[in-house]
């Protein structure tokens, strides 16, 4: 078939409507599968001449089976015609790395192209949270739920069996197995108006404060220096004793200078007596 003859054959398949996805299903469908001398004969144009025309003719020509291994992952419960979409970009990079020189198909190099970027995309959305991000999570995560005879969950046995199918610790597989049973939860989402109990996760986030062992701790604490302070205020002087006070407990609370005025000395020396004081009590509550 002449390339002239292909690129009709794929304009009168596309000709009709595909604004919907069955529409575009239906024409995918109807462009003709290449034989392998054209198959060939585009390739080479393409490596050998950068021919974007002979891109555009593998592509289309392979679309369909990007369909069908895109419907292989509707299990997931992602819109199929993003599967598609990304299926059609593993296609896209795999016609721009296809060698006709190998005596091999475009599919069958294709195909692990088409599943890896859906892979990708399965995994970055089918939760909010990620849960596959090492290489043996994510072949648990494709491999896991065929390898699973029902909803129940594995027991040891096949537990270890799996493990050792996948080459993986029997720790990971029951990891995975947690992941994939989990369930996204809307952290913080607007309220029932007719439901005044809608408890969100966010309503039982602990405050720092509210252990109460830790609050009956600081209390005691609290207490004891509390009464080890005013028993160590009880062996100073009594005008080293109101310096501190009107210096350091009061509400109003007095300077060097309105002290000096008071007491006829200097301020530095109320500074000097303040200082006196205070390690004078340190000493005190440290016994």
């Amino acid at each position: 078939m002449t390339s002239s003859a292909l690129k009709s054959n794929y304009e009168l398949a596309l000709a009709g409507p595909v604004g919907s996805l069955d529409g575009y299903i239906q024409a995918v469908g109807g462009i003709p599968v290449l034989s392998k001398s054209d198959e060939q004969a585009l390739a080479h144009r393409l490596r050998d001449h950068e021919d974007l025309d002979a891109a555009r003719e593998l592509v289309m020509a392979h679309l369909r089976f990007v369909v069908h291994i895109a419907k292989g992952y509707t299990g997931y419960g992602l819109p199929l015609n993003d599967l598609i979409q990304e299926g059609n970009v593993g296609l896209m990079k795999a016609v721009k790395r296809f060698d006709p020189d190998y005596d091999v198909r475009l599919v069958s190099f294709a195909v692990h192209w088409i599943r890896a970027e859906i892979h990708e995309f399965v995994l970055k959305n089918w939760r909010i949270v990620k849960v596959a991000t090492t290489k043996a999570q994510r072949k648990l995560f494709f491999n896991l739920r065929k390898n699973k005879k029902s909803l129940a969950w594995l027991s040891d046995a096949e537990t270890k069996a799996v493990a050792k199918d996948l080459g993986v610790k029997p720790a990971e597989v029951t990891e995975m197995e947690k992941r994939l049973h989990s369930r996204d939860a809307v952290f913080d989402p607007t309220p029932d108006l007719d439901d005044d109990r809608n408890f969100t996760p966010a309503a039982y986030l602990p405050s720092p404060d509210a252990d109460p062992a830790k609050q009956v701790e600081t209390a005691d604490w609290n207490n004891d220096a509390s009464t080890r302070l005013h028993k160590a205020l009880k062996i100073l002087d009594e005008r080293s004793r109101r310096i501190l006070e009107v210096r350091w407990l009061a509400e109003d609370k007095m300077t060097l200078h309105q002290l000096a005025d008071e007491y006829s000395v200097s301020a530095e020396r109320i500074r000097q007596i303040e200082v006196n004081a205070i390690k004078k009590l340190q000493t005190a509550m440290a016994l």
